[in-house]
């Protein structure tokens, strides 16, 4: 297996959980799926854990242990404002995953 392969693989293995591929749709439109926050832009810092705790409904250790699945392979980061964290998607990152696998599993003609 190549390099690029092995990345992509471990990418596709952090979305492959249903929860974690919804947040993460969620998050690429935070303002259309997240309440407005007090601290913290939804746009510049992030979500909040506790507000996406609450919209997909999993206990907030469950939901953390998923951010940082997601955060381990380089789809989302986090910061924390107070005593709060808030992640963020790394819009980076997912145009190149789904970039690369659009490219990798395109239809090549056999002639």
């Amino acid at each position: 297996m190549n390099i690029e392969a092995k990345s992509t693989s471990l990418l596709l293995r952090a979305i492959s959980n249903e929860n974690r591929l919804q947040i993460l749709v969620w998050m690429m439109d935070p303002v259309t799926h997240f309440p407005p926050q007090v601290d913290g832009d939804l746009i510049k810092d992030g979500v909040c854990v506790a507000s996406i705790t609450e919209k997909v409904g999993l206990r907030q250790p469950t939901v953390t242990a998923h951010m940082k699945v997601l955060e381990d392979a380089g789809l989302v980061s986090h910061r924390q404002i107070k005593n709060w964290v808030f992640y963020k998607p790394d819009r980076n990152a997912i145009t190149n995953l789904v970039g690369s696998l659009s490219e990798s599993l395109q239809v090549r003609n056999a002639d």
